[in-house]
């Protein structure tokens, strides 16, 4: 029942910790290390830009479509969770598991799409790094989990705990050698944390990504689900900084260097080593060393999805495949040419396939009929215009290395 959830949870003690204690925030303008933060983020903002610009509208909404399950794939696999783009794309299409632990697993994928699409149609826009916003992107994800899901089991007693969605931690916790502060102090955290970073400019934002990333965590905000809100966080800012288009994830390059990620965070939880660490309760040192990693890790992930999606090398790779359906009769002759259309042009509309293809309307219309069909092309209605689409089930012979082979 609701009140025995409350009883339960009691009342949050705030044991007056002191906010200074999550100090550094950001680099000072005089600092040895900031120099070549500020290089990456430039070079960072540079890159995403490009990528962005270089592709035809249709292509990045498409995109980012299949960027965001990969996003979800990679958050939840940084927390023990394995659920694959493919068996995500099933849940999105009403197809879940008949085994309960993997199609809860699925329902928690779902939430983790649609919190990032509602991030992606600007839900969240100038809310970023507010403690509101921070608390909606967590309501939002544990709204739409299944009931078992939402419970967390305290180490030390067993007892469990209902994780309330969007609510605030009422108890205190510790992860790893890490204790959190007391959970009445967390609305006071959240003040400083939104005070130093509520009204940044795009480069400076993008500079103290990962410091921000860190001390959201270190804050330790909700009972359950703190990583996958921060880094949803995290994508929002940089989103919101740079105007990514939703192409790249830096998740996927925190959960292929899981270790490092985590080793990271850990030694930025540390406090000051001696007077050459910066200034303020926490270690500068480590602070820019994960700084330095985070931003490389996030033009790896820009230059990756460039180098796969490069116009001539997908196409090669999309006709290998079209050549295959259509000795296979999955596809009929010159489809083809109606996909190479629609990734030069962004979309095709339908009054111009009969010529593309060279055949009248009526086959014209069963060469569109099969590619729907077959999940590669879209369109918002049987009038408007055709638009590539980038299924996760052929995302290993369109863009291997996006994520493990299914």
């Amino acid at each position: 029942m609701e009140s025995d959830i409350k009883a339960r949870n009691g009342a949050a003690e705030d044991r007056g910790e002191s906010v200074s204690s999550m100090e550094p925030m950001r680099f000072a303008a005089g600092s040895d290390r900031r120099e070549l933060l500020s290089e990456s983020a430039f070079l960072l903002g540079t890159v995403s830009t490009g990528f962005k610009n270089s592709l035809p509208a249709g292509v990045v909404s498409a995109l980012s479509e299949l960027v965001r399950t990969m996003n979800c794939y990679y958050s939840n696999l940084i927390e023990g969770h394995n659920t694959h783009p493919v068996d995500i794309e099933r849940a999105l299409h009403g197809d879940y598991s008949d085994d309960k632990k993997a199609r809860d697993l699925q329902q928690e994928a779902l939430a983790h799409v649609a919190v990032q699409r509602w991030i992606d149609e600007g839900g969240l826009d100038g809310r970023v790094m507010t403690a509101e916003g921070i608390c909606e992107i967590h309501r939002r994800f544990y709204e739409l989990l299944p009931e078992e899901l939402c419970w967390v089991e305290d180490p030390g007693s067993g007892e469990q705990y209902r994780v309330e969605p969007g609510a605030l931690r009422t108890r205190d916790v510790r992860v790893g050698k890490h204790v959190a502060i007391s959970s009445g102090a967390v609305p006071r955290f959240l003040g400083r944390f939104e005070e130093a970073y509520g009204n940044l400019g795009n480069h400076e934002a993008i500079v103290s990504a990962a410091v921000a990333h860190h001390r959201l965590l270190w804050i330790h905000p909700f009972m359950d689900g703190n990583g996958r809100v921060v880094r949803l966080f995290s994508y929002a800012m940089l989103r919101q900084s740079m105007d990514t288009g939703g192409l790249w994830s830096v998740a996927r390059g925190l959960a292929r260097q899981n270790e490092r990620y985590k080793a990271h965070l850990m030694a930025c939880d540390q406090p000051r080593q001696g007077v050459t660490d910066g200034r303020g309760a926490r270690s500068e040192r480590a602070m820019a060393e994960f700084s330095a990693f985070f931003l490389e890790s996030c033009i790896d992930q820009v230059r990756f999805m460039e180098e796969l999606v490069q116009p001539g090398r997908l196409r090669e790779r999309i006709r290998l495949w079209v050549e295959e359906e259509i000795r296979m009769d999955v596809l009929p002759q010159h489809a083809g040419n109606v996909l190479d259309a629609i990734l030069y042009r962004g979309e095709l509309p339908r009054a111009e396939v009969p010529g593309i293809v060279g055949k009248g309307d009526r086959q014209a219309r069963r060469i569109v009929s099969a590619l729907q069909e077959a999940g590669v092309v879209t369109s918002a209605s049987t009038r408007a215009p055709l638009k590539i689409a980038f299924p996760a089930r052929l995302a290993e012979r369109w863009m291997p290395g996006l994520f493990p082979a299914k």
